[in-house]
């Protein structure tokens, strides 16, 4: 039972929260990015290598009598991956540095000296003693 209520504590936290809901939207952000890869850089890139398709490139090491038995080395697909991690990580850079500046703008707001109020009676009194010796 107690296993259970330190799981629900766990759980109820708000990094765990947090984990949980990051993993669902970096999902959905992944497959967004993948399809901007896909679909508008891939293209733009075999327009200017002529029309070719990087993903389809391999080096054929053993020709099989068909697709299942020949053995390759996939570049072309290894090269989309690659150019897939840079969109997704500059993508991501560009997220966290926006949210990075939000943060120092908070910051800066949050920063505002608050005077104690022990300060605030001490001026005061200062300032009615400085009323009576004038």
């Amino acid at each position: 039972m107690k296993l259970i209520k330190e799981f629900k504590d766990f759980i109820n936290k708000g990094n765990a929260l947090d984990l949980a809901i990051g993993v669902i939207i970096g999902t959905a952000f992944s497959a967004i990015v993948n399809s901007i890869v896909n679909d508008l850089f891939m293209p733009f890139i075999s327009f200017i290598l002529g029309g070719l398709n990087l993903s389809d490139r391999r080096w054929i090491l053993v020709q099989g009598a068909d697709d299942a038995s020949t053995i390759a080395i996939s570049y072309g697909n290894f090269i989309q991956q690659v150019i897939n991690f840079l969109a997704i990580g500059f993508i991501v850079f560009l997220i966290v540095k926006a949210l990075n500046s939000l943060r120092r703008k908070q910051e800066v707001k949050k920063e505002e000296p608050v005077t104690p109020e022990e300060i605030i009676l001490l001026r005061e009194i200062r300032d009615e003693m400085k009323k009576q010796h004038a």
